[in-house]
């Protein structure tokens, strides 16, 4: 259904790295007013399986071979529109509020945003943190605090960005984003507002300052371990497990925590959104995590439903309009999605609130290489994509095979399939959709060959 009027605000609000099982099933209590008023996508997936790769599929609505958006790419092309610079075409003021030093100008996800905030420039700085910023300015000790070589490069100039792994940034996101608000609302003016909260990232906030959440001396060693082997990626390295089994599940259960400690926040937030300034509100994560599941930790390289299921929820700004979606869709079609409801003629487009049945669901991950030593056997790139009821991955040329599941159910392992099947030569859906799915593997395939 289209809006009976044009949104005046539209504001699309990430919890960075948040699991669709962690977030809320259709009876969640931690989200009573976005849930009560608004449209549930219970089987959404993002295109990519961590922040950049994500977000620049919901800032394109193309999916990652096409915005060239990668762990080993990594710079968003420059001859394709982003949403805020057609947002700003169809007269909305494009902001960003962001908590992510990823999505701001250090890869090109700045582009079209005539404004951009950045929380911790507004965060204080403690005085641990003051001694850990002087030290991770030193080269040499800064690749041992921190092993992201493909972002440490480019943000020695910013170390201030660090805060927001050992403090909280919420209220700061949501502060500057109502001042924002209020002096565009105040000048008669439109606004298209991207926001990016770090709480359920990595190392997960359970608390306004970082804390371990183990009482005892060893657990909390044993936690700080789990967490720095989880960031560095060590295993990928290492024939060696560094984190065990119960330790993983800690961690999980930390991001479930954290998401428990803004929930609230956020469902406020949303309230006054859309009751002080009649603002269209979507609210969703831009990938998940992985705490072993399937073999995987962290966000990288993989593309199963622990990293790309996530959680979506849409509020209409003129209406209540509340629901279950169960059709499986792409959170890179909000790119579409969004522009339509702001009005944007272009007959390409189309809305998963009203049409989700057009979405292609599709997910892509290209290896993680990791400071030039990622072991051979994690050296390869997958696809992924939804027929029916079933999920289907390509990995070293082969297929494998799994069903969706509802939110309450885990996740099913992908099985390999006979070496002779081709899902892609089988009838698993329409002859258009297939032939689609057919030519964009194609084209991923001519991508991956040129890294």
């Amino acid at each position: 259904m289209a809006p009976i009027s044009k949104p005046r605000h539209i504001v699309l609000l990430v919890a960075d790295s948040l699991r669709y099982d962690a977030c809320y099933d259709r009876h969640d209590a931690r989200l009573p007013f976005a849930s009560t008023h608004g449209l549930r996508f219970h089987q959404a997936r993002s295109a990519g399986c961590w922040t950049l790769p994500a977000t620049a599929a919901l800032f394109t609505g193309l999916m990652p071979h096409e915005h060239w958006a990668t762990c080993q790419s990594r710079g968003l092309r420059q001859d394709v529109p982003t949403l805020a610079e057609r947002m700003k075409l169809l007269g909305y003021h494009p902001y960003m509020v962001s908590a992510n030093v990823v999505t701001t100008d250090i890869f090109g996800l700045n582009r079209g945003f005539e404004r951009m905030e950045c929380a911790w420039r507004s965060l204080p700085t403690p005085k641990r943190l003051r001694t850990l910023l002087v030290l991770a300015g030193k080269p040499r000790l800064r690749r041992k605090l921190c092993s992201f070589d493909f972002i440490l490069g480019r943000i020695g100039d910013d170390l201030d960005a660090a805060k927001v792994w050992l403090q909280s940034s919420i209220d700061v996101v949501f502060s500057r984003t109502l001042a924002l608000l209020d002096d565009a609302h105040r000048q008669g003016k439109q606004t298209f507002c991207f926001l990016n909260l770090m709480e359920t990232h990595f190392p997960y906030h359970i608390a306004n300052t970082f804390t371990t959440s183990i009482a005892t001396l060893l657990g909390k060693l044993r936690e700080l371990y789990s967490l720095f082997h989880l960031v560095n990626q060590t295993w990928l390295i290492h024939n060696k497990e560094y984190i065990s089994p119960e330790m993983l599940l800690h961690l999980r259960q930390r991001q479930q925590k954290a998401w428990a400690y803004i929930a609230g926040r956020v469902d406020a937030f949303i309230q006054e959104l859309r009751e002080r300034y009649q603002a269209l509100v979507v609210f969703t994560s831009d990938h998940g995590d992985n705490f072993g599941e399937q073999g995987w930790q962290y966000h990288f390289s993989n593309v199963n439903d622990a990293g790309t299921r996530v959680p979506l929820l849409w509020l209409w700004h003129d209406r209540d309009e509340s629901g279950d979606i169960e059709t499986p869709v792409s959170a890179r079609d909000l790119y579409g999605s969004l522009l339509q409801a702001a009005g944007d003629s272009d007959t390409s487009l189309f809305s998963i609130t009203n049409s989700p049945e057009r979405s292609m669901t599709m997910m892509q991950s290209y290896w993680y290489n990791n400071r030039g030593r990622t072991q051979p056997r994690f050296q390869y790139n997958q696809f992924a994509f939804i027929a029916g009821s079933q999920r289907y991955l390509h990995r070293r040329d082969r297929w494998y095979s799994a069903p969706i599941t509802r939110w309450d159910e885990p996740e099913v392992t992908f099985e390999a399939l006979d070496a002779a099947v081709n899902p892609l030569q089988e009838r698993l859906d329409t002859p258009e959709r297939l032939a689609y799915i057919r030519r964009t593997f194609d084209a991923y395939h001519a991508f991956s060959a040129t890294l």
